[in-house]
């Protein structure tokens, strides 16, 4: 078995080493025969996160692997997430993991343990805790993933914005192969554009009973200014690139 955490970072290397750290501080025994590395783009960073991950690189232990972005601007998240992919394994099992949050040390083991105790499935959520930027915890926002009876449900969830999937999974690349990958025109939401074709595939995740890792919130989150009104615009342009298959399944259009 082997794992694969996927970061893309851009510009943030106040927190950057610290979730690299929490990769490497895993403990996956006594899983038998499982691996894991990191893999991480620069996605045209202009701070000191080029230096960092010339050290990093060079570490004992696990791999870390990176690849620096040639352009002079970033990638939208989609193409930066594939490009990583593409170094993977045709069998890894692939974790995203956001460059400022923190993983926790026994989330590989159990995501393994349950690989194995679901070997047809494809993907695993989990529940994940939200931190302040100086990892403090916060109250009253946890995460807490659902469990659905059919993918035609989850997907009646998600687009009545009841429910979404944040960075907090692991899929295999089979899996992510055969929906196509990430869409890499999206600016916004091009996680939750991946899951909705994974259950238009017809795979209904495996809903685990352990925590991930820990959200940081913070003054230069991705997600700043993504309100109600915001979030249901992106859930509509998502919807109407599958509007047919949806409406198939009795899945109604945010909004309407």
């Amino acid at each position: 078995m082997q794992f694969a955490v996927i970061t893309p970072t851009h510009n943030r290397a106040a927190f950057l080493p610290e979730a690299v750290r929490s990769v490497r501080a895993s403990v996956l025994a006594p899983l038998p025969d499982v691996s894991y590395q990191h893999l991480i783009l620069d996605n045209a960073c202009t701070d000191n996160t080029a230096s960092f991950l010339q050290e990093a690189t060079g570490w004992e232990g696990p791999a870390i692997r990176s690849w620096q972005h040639a352009g002079a601007e970033r990638l939208l998240p989609g193409p930066a997430r594939n490009q990583l992919i593409r170094e993977t394994a045709p069998e890894a099992w692939l974790v995203p993991l956001d460059d400022d949050d923190i993983l926790l040390q026994r989330c590989l083991y159990h995501y393994g343990a349950q690989i194995e105790a679901n070997p047809d499935k494809q993907w695993f959520v989990a529940d994940f805790l939200r931190v302040d930027e100086e990892r403090r915890y916060l109250p009253g926002e946890d995460y807490y993933a659902w469990r659905f009876e059919t993918p035609a449900k989850m997907l009646e969830a998600i687009f009545k914005a009841e429910h979404f999937i944040q960075g907090n999974v692991c899929y295999s690349r089979r899996l992510f192969d055969e929906v196509g990958g990430y869409d890499e025109e999206l600016r916004m939401a091009e996680d939750l554009d991946l899951y909705v074709r994974f259950l238009l595939a017809g795979h209904l995740p495996v809903i685990c009973p352990h925590l991930s890792h820990l959200h940081r919130f913070h003054r230069a989150n991705v997600s700043i200014g993504v309100d109600a009104a915001k979030h249901g615009a992106d859930l509509q342009v998502i919807y109407d690139k599958y509007a047919a298959q949806l409406q198939e399944l009795g899945v109604e259009r945010p909004g309407e």
